[in-house]
């Protein structure tokens, strides 16, 4: 049975799981859920994502929530090696897409964003709001990548779920213009993730409804 993943193109959490689904060759349909629109707080998306969210992931006869969970869910099940091979290299690749998911996304979240600048008397601009949080993250990201083990990808030579983490991280830097000139091992693990199929494939601009 063909995997059902409820998407909208934007949504950074929804970029990871098209990545994950593409570096794992599972056949997956997208549905749509226009988060401009408000489908995402419809009765129809409550029901299958509790926080009225996108990703939803539809497999295996189960109904999967975020991201991070699901990822996890589907290196376990089907043997991804994208969390590591023994416990540290896990905690390394956890700390790294956990840093990102956790700490650099929920503040740079659009509706995080929005009510700041919309609450500010005109003093935060959303333009604004991007450059000041997304460095202060990136800065840290890049001492735990200098730290971690050389290679293409954020840990080595193979790709992780740091890896599935960093790409839409770094689109959205793109989007908002922040210069990724002080990261310079930032830089070159996106040189080569911005080649890699997988993650062409799923990126914002070939999968845009």
């Amino acid at each position: 049975m063909t995997a059902r993943l409820y998407d909208y193109w934007r949504s950074s959490a929804a970029y990871r799981l098209r990545i994950t689904l593409n570096l794992l060759d599972i056949p997956h349909e997208s549905v749509p859920v226009d988060l401009l629109a408000g489908e995402h707080r419809s009765a129809e998306n409550l029901a299958r994502n509790p926080q009225g969210l996108v990703p939803t992931l539809e497999i295996d006869g189960q109904v999967l929530t975020q991201s991070l969970a699901v990822i996890e869910y589907l290196d376990e099940t089907r043997k991804g090696g994208l969390l590591g091979d023994d416990a540290l290299s896990r905690a390394r690749v956890r700390r790294i897409a956990h840093a990102i998911a956790m700490e650099i996304h929920p503040v740079c979240n659009l509706s995080v964003a929005r009510f700041a600048a919309d609450n500010s008397g005109g003093n935060i601009s959303m333009q604004g709001w991007m450059q000041h949080f997304i460095p202060r993250g990136l800065d840290g990201v890049e001492r735990m990548l200098n730290d971690a083990p050389a290679g293409r990808y954020c840990l080595g030579d193979s790709i992780t779920m740091a890896d599935i983490c960093l790409a839409p991280q770094i689109y959205n830097a793109r989007r908002w213009e922040v210069s990724l000139a002080p990261w310079p091992r930032i830089r070159r693990v996106m040189a080569h993730l911005d080649r890699h199929p997988a993650f062409v494939a799923a990126h914002p601009d070939r999968c845009q409804r």
